[in-house]
């Protein structure tokens, strides 16, 4: 085994005294100190006396069993990793184990050949654990009557925004991917304005069926439709005085969106299956991870109700774009998660915070969210390392984004023209582009031959 640093200690436990003297020269290295028991309670002894970094412990001990010892050890020691060894382990056993804090079970077949290599990753873990230094970032209380967390500049603009125009009573259009937390910005500027001691109603755009978001959004009248057994007031009515929040507001159809542009122009509305005309003093915050503009260039969004919602836009910058705020983020749901469940404090290591830093968050804050509750669950320790975090695979950009490219490409298309032939042009002269003016590399590339791309190179614009 490679040399180890002189404070490693190894506690073996085991009623079999020939596997002790065995595991003693099969494991001897260098600056490691290796101690042995042969039953669980002068283990616990040694337990309590001296600093172990790992007990490699049988299953079948004395006086009380090795998940007992691993248990007991735990409460007397709890940064001391336990590995448990049996004969054959059951799916149960494999799993209270684990349930319990082992590092690891395993089958005593198999420790001629494995148990150096786990030994020794499990020391190295140990030491990269005390190693572990306290989190670099401090996280800040959230005071402020939203939590919100982040010190980014680019969060600290958006955040000077929410202060100017929570002041007034102009629509606002948040945007921004999936994730990166429009609704609580919606919040904020609900919260920090004259309407706050009023509600703010939220209603998702996006999760309500056509025919119903209609009455969602402005009541109806008993009998309106089947099902309307009795008046209800919509979101309208019921956030008079305070704030509509409207998520994915560019997932509103159409024939809503024609109503929609008369509140906003004159405040007035009518209920599903009623002919009065209503009112209500609402401010409204529309959010969407869509590009509106090119859903109205589209034909697929009202350009006048765009206008009408777009007095003022907050842009909340991806996740990727203010990784400062990721150690930040990450000790919140940290703390959040593991006071929720009632678990130790569990802290991150440096390595941990700069593996986090490097991923690219496709999901944003929900992902990172996400990616600590994974680690909190299946945490072994208390100092979560690189490799007790589950970072998901990111889809493929193709998958991700070819349907958004071809939306482009689409709207971009010169008026009255065959899209089809020429974005076939446009792609052969890209081809031709990146092959320095080589018809024939630019043909192989494309999978055609260079007369093809020739008549091709026709539809170009």
């Amino acid at each position: 085994m490679p040399e180890i640093p002189p404070e490693e200690t190894l506690l073996l436990v085991d009623p079999d005294l020939d596997f002790l003297d065995w595991a003693t020269k099969h494991l001897a290295a260098e600056g490691l100190r290796i101690l042995r028991c042969d039953n669980a309670d002068h283990a616990l002894k040694v337990l309590a006396k001296t600093p172990v970094n790992l007990v490699l412990a049988a299953f079948e001990l004395q006086p009380f069993d090795g998940m007992e010892l691993l248990a007991r050890s735990r409460l007397e020691s709890p940064q001391t990793m336990v590995i448990l060894t049996t004969g054959f382990p059951t799916p149960g056993q494999i799993i209270e184990a684990t349930q319990r804090g082992a590092h690891d079970v395993l089958r005593k077949e198999s420790l001629p050949f494995d148990l150096r290599p786990i030994v020794e990753a499990a020391l190295q873990t140990h030491e990269n654990r005390r190693s572990a230094g306290s989190p670099q970032a401090e996280l800040p209380s959230p005071e402020g009557r939203v939590k919100i967390i982040g010190s980014s500049h680019a969060l600290q603009d958006v955040f000077k925004l929410v202060g100017r125009v929570a002041r007034t009573d102009a629509p606002v259009l948040v945007t921004g991917e999936s994730g990166t937390g429009k609704e609580l910005i919606a919040k904020a500027i609900h919260e920090y304005s004259p309407r706050r001691n009023h509600e703010m109603i939220t209603l998702n755009c996006g999760a309500i069926p056509e025919n119903l978001l209609e009455s969602e959004l402005f009541g109806h009248e008993k009998g309106s439709f089947t099902g309307a057994i009795a008046r209800r007031a919509g979101r309208f009515e019921q956030a008079d005085g305070g704030t509509l929040f409207l998520d994915e507001i560019g997932d509103m159809p159409l024939s809503i969106q024609v109503k929609m542009l008369r509140v906003l122009q004159d405040g007035s509305f009518s209920r599903v299956g009623a002919n009065d005309a209503l009112s209500a003093d609402v401010r409204i915050i529309a959010a969407t991870h869509k590009n509106l503009a090119a859903e109205v260039a589209a034909g697929r969004f009202r350009e006048d109700l765009f206008y009408r919602l777009n007095v003022v836009e907050l842009a909340i910058p991806p996740l990727r774009e203010r990784l400062e705020d990721v150690p930040l983020l990450a000790e919140y749901f940290l703390q959040r998660i593991t006071r929720k469940n009632g678990m130790a404090r569990i802290r991150l290591s440096a390595e941990a915070i700069t593996a986090l830093q490097a991923h690219r968050w496709p999901g944003n804050v929900r992902e990172l969210e996400n990616t600590i509750a994974r680690a909190c669950a299946l945490a072994t320790s208390t100092i979560l390392l690189p490799m007790d975090i589950p970072l998901a695979s990111a889809p493929s950009v193709a998958q991700r984004g070819l349907p958004d490219v071809l939306d482009r490409l689409i709207n971009i298309a010169p008026g009255g023209v065959d899209v089809i032939s020429w974005l076939t042009g446009e792609i052969a002269g890209r081809a031709i582009d990146r092959a320095d003016g080589d018809f024939k590399e630019a043909a192989i590339a494309l999978g055609i031959e260079p007369a093809e791309l020739k008549k091709l190179l026709a539809h170009q614009t």
